[in-house]
């Protein structure tokens, strides 16, 4: 396999092409992204060149149905898996290149990880405070630091009473907010959760958002939760959909001037040219196999094919008005 340049290497071949490099200023950079699996000889494709960066400090959900690649894509990021190809960089650190040792230090010290099931995320034999303790055990600090950077992060979330308590003596919710104390004890660049709020009834789950809320707005640190929750992927400035192992979809999210909450979803253009029309878009005009394009001076109409078979209908012709796909492809 080809060596993935690393980022130096990259400015350097921009600089001579007179180009900018793609995610240079991004915290978390992944560029034609793929991840391939194989199960009893068959090969599953779970990401299919993947495009996305996110900013430092940045707090980002990803939603997609099961099985798209969310976790995949999780799990890449924080080093516990290896891409087959394309770029993954995470605070500077070249994900596809780098050695055993490296990716053991890289997930003690750059990145923090919350599980969906909150008996991963604790040792049910030591307390809430020594849990968070443990991880700066193995980063060498003294007990003194130890102690006062997990009573500060306890009384942060809200759990400053459970520091003498086991996990078994807590609710879900206090566990999972003990958990984020344990994913950001080392100061991490980088939290990444995977469902964080999948087992928690709906008022329990905004307690564990507003913790995670907390984290990136205190502490800047940049934050990528995985969520099936609306309630959750509503409440952050962007929302990335992915389908079929490629982002798809984005919603930004911003404050008007009036007070009002504004979204705005858009269709993503990736660095090959592709973007995926949402499917109710596609099934509403009956779009099949190909799409005819037509440039206009400030969006691209798309239609279904001219030469349709028998019994199927036709969709709207070339200049035949607004109101057609292209009205949703041009945010694209």
């Amino acid at each position: 396999m080809t060596e993935t340049p690393d980022l130096a290497e990259l400015e350097r071949r921009a600089a001579r092409e007179q180009r900018p490099v793609y995610g240079a200023d991004a915290h978390i950079v992944c560029d034609n992204l793929v991840r391939i699996y194989k199960t009893d000889g068959i090969e599953v494709v779970a990401l299919q060149g993947l495009d996305l960066l996110v900013g430092a400090g940045e707090m980002v959900a990803i939603v997609g149905a099961s099985g798209s690649g969310k976790s995949t894509l999780l799990n890449i990021l924080s080093g516990l898996d290896v891409p087959t190809a394309g770029v993954a960089r995470v605070a500077g650190a070249d994900l596809l290149t780098m050695k055993s040792r490296q990716r053991l230090q890289f997930r003690r010290e750059r990145v923090g990880f919350v599980w969906q099931q909150t008996s991963r995320n604790l040792l049910p034999y030591l307390s809430a405070e020594q849990n968070v303790e443990l991880p700066m055990r193995f980063g060498g600090r003294s007990r003194r630091a130890r102690a006062a950077r997990a009573a500060e992060l306890l009384d942060m979330l809200g759990v400053g009473d459970c520091a003498r308590r086991r996990p078994g003596e807590l609710s879900g919710g206090q566990q999972q907010r003990i958990a984020i104390a344990v994913a950001v004890a080392c100061e991490p660049q980088v939290v990444l959760a995977d469902e964080p709020t999948g087992e928690l009834d709906t008022a329990t789950a905004a307690e564990v958002f507003d913790a995670l809320r907390r984290v990136n707005a205190e502490l800047g640190t940049t934050t990528v939760v995985v969520t099936h929750d609306a309630q959750v992927s509503e409440q952050v400035d962007r929302t990335v959909g992915i389908r079929d192992g490629r982002t798809s979809s984005e919603i930004r999210r911003r404050d008007d001037t009036d007070g009002t909450r504004v979204s705005e979803e858009y269709a993503v253009l990736d660095r090959a040219g592709r973007v995926q029309l949402p499917r109710d878009f596609t099934e509403a005009l009956d779009m099949r196999d190909r799409v005819r394009l037509e440039l206009e001076n400030d969006h691209v109409g798309v239609w279904p094919d001219r030469r349709r078979e028998p019994g199927r209908r036709r969709g709207p012709e070339p200049g035949s008005g607004p109101g057609e796909a292209e009205g949703e492809d041009g945010d694209g």
